[in-house]
């Protein structure tokens, strides 16, 4: 009896994964192989970014924060030490935000945060 292979079923695959290297560069966008392997790569970077995303973005608003909290003479960790106290509970995002867009609304949060 001849061997039955599902050519369907892996040709359906195949396109798939085609489809994600459609844009490559060369061989990596119609070479199996070669795209099989670029597909992977890439699906493997976009896992760890989407971890990383979160690590740059809390990054970038401590330093938001800590360059706020200087034009008012205080550190970054003074700042939080003293907002903790003060019984605040605002998040970095939201504290980054005040601090780049709204400099004003983040000095009456630094002095509320400094007097308590």
């Amino acid at each position: 009896m001849p061997r039955s292979v599902n050519h369907v079923a892996s040709r359906a695959r195949r396109k798939n994964f085609m489809k994600l290297a459609k844009g490559y560069f060369g061989r990596r966008k119609n070479v199996w192989t070669v795209a099989k392997n670029a597909v992977e790569k890439g699906l493997l970077y976009a896992y760890s970014g989407r971890k990383q995303k979160k690590r740059n973005f809390r990054s970038l608003w401590i330093q938001r924060i800590n360059a706020g909290a200087r034009q008012h003479g205080m550190s970054y960790s003074q700042f939080r030490g003293a907002l903790g106290k003060s019984g605040m509970e605002l998040n970095r995002k939201v504290l980054a935000d005040l601090a780049m867009n709204h400099p004003e609304a983040f000095k009456a949060v630094f002095e509320a945060a400094v007097k308590k």
